[in-house]
């Protein structure tokens, strides 16, 4: 009988004091001990409710039953057929919800509601990934905001794929803790892309050139990347380099040349199949016949053998001055003392000209001498 009056005061009332009551009948049916018959006609009530002709109520009903469990089924249901501002609350936050729903929700819906149901707090790996395959830029962005969700590698990818020309959703999957080191460097490499048809990029420069440029800038943001990987970050990472063309001599002599030799051991395994235990021992042990023999086994060009050897020597060298393996990793100084002598050195050995690996490595130094004057003004502006 109170339900029954409640629905004849509703048929008249203010519309603000309708969302109130709504929300109050909500809230008494979740909430209190009710009788099973003053249960049914609670939820009866909340049934035709959902035709009132204000959103505002239908608004208020949906953010009362939103986060509960026991929110009843049918009208979850219709709450998400609602317009988009009553059935956003409800997508974001419903347990009642089943992931086949949410995955409908994902694929029929526009923005907003892909980017509420991308925020879940429980977002599951396969609603995660329907995301990645069919959602906007903004629900995207929602899931890679959502650092409770757990994101496949594969999904990221996608994601990369699809919307990595958009800077703020670059700027949201790097931030992740969890995003893998091979979807960074694709991340990397999307800007790279973009930029080399960058109207300044291109300003004063032949098409070749300015692809030589931002090929140069994308080695060396990568090389750096791999500066703080591990072992297993460094491998999954010249996987992805090797399946996507970009485990080239350029890449593996700017690892070398500036001391970071996980990654030159990392790719020569890679490349030449052999284990990278097997490997270490040939780059760190300094027989050179052994080096050239598997630098050719992971074809490499033969011309770039003779400045592979220089640069290993001048590695091991430095390694047996600090009485350990030294790996530069992020350390300007120390690069900066590898790329010099590695320059010397070659420049100096017999039949070498003036050659474009000169070049490369005389690019190589002038780019660590930056950095290091960058990491000194940052050092003495903290002092």
């Amino acid at each position: 009988m109170i339900v029954q009056q409640f629905l004849r005061w509703m048929t008249d009332a203010p519309t603000e004091r309708r969302a109130d009551a709504t929300s109050a009948l909500a809230r008494a049916y979740l909430y209190s001990d009710l009788s099973d018959d003053d249960r049914d006609a609670a939820e009866a009530a909340m049934m035709i409710l959902l035709d009132d002709p204000s959103p505002t109520v239908r608004r208020a009903l949906a953010e009362a039953l939103a986060r509960s469990p026991d929110a009843p089924r049918e009208v979850i249901l219709a709450l998400v057929s609602d317009l988009p501002q009553i059935a956003e609350p409800v997508l974001t936050y419903s347990p009642v919800l089943l992931d086949a729903e949410l995955v409908d929700a994902v694929a029929g819906f526009a923005d907003p509601l892909p980017a509420a149901v991308a925020r879940r707090f429980d977002l599951s790996v396969s609603v995660a990934a329907a995301i990645a395959e069919v959602g906007s830029l903004s629900a995207c962005l929602a899931l890679a905001d959502n650092h409770e969700a757990e994101i496949p590698k594969f999904s990221q990818a996608r994601m990369v794929e699809r919307h990595g020309d958009a800077p703020e959703f670059r700027e949201a999957l790097m931030r992740r803790g969890d995003t893998p080191i091979e979807i960074r460097q694709m991340l990397l490499k999307q800007v790279g892309d973009l930029l080399s048809d960058h109207p300044l990029v291109r300003l004063g420069l032949r098409e070749e050139r300015a692809r030589s440029v931002v090929l140069e800038a994308r080695e060396r943001a990568t090389v750096s990347l791999a500066n703080t990987a591990d072992v297993g970050e460094t491998q999954a990472l010249v996987e992805h380099l090797l399946t996507s063309g970009q485990l080239t001599a350029g890449l593996l002599l700017r690892a070398v040349c500036t001391g970071n030799t996980g990654l030159f051991e990392a790719g020569l395994a890679r490349l030449s199949g052999l284990g990278l235990g097997r490997v270490a021992s040939v780059v760190q042990g300094g027989r050179m016949l052994a080096l050239r023999a598997l630098l050719s086994r992971a074809e490499l060009p033969p011309r770039t053998h003779p400045l592979f050897c220089v640069a290993v020597t001048v590695w091991r060298e430095i390694s047996r001055e600090a009485g350990h393996a030294v790996s530069c990793g992020g350390n300007v100084v120390l690069a900066r003392r590898v790329v010099g002598l590695v320059l010397d050195r070659y420049q100096g050995t017999d039949g070498v000209e003036a050659d474009d690996l000169v070049v490369m490595l005389r690019r190589f130094s002038a780019e660590i001498a930056r950095e290091s004057a960058r990491a000194y003004m940052e050092r003495t502006l903290a002092a």
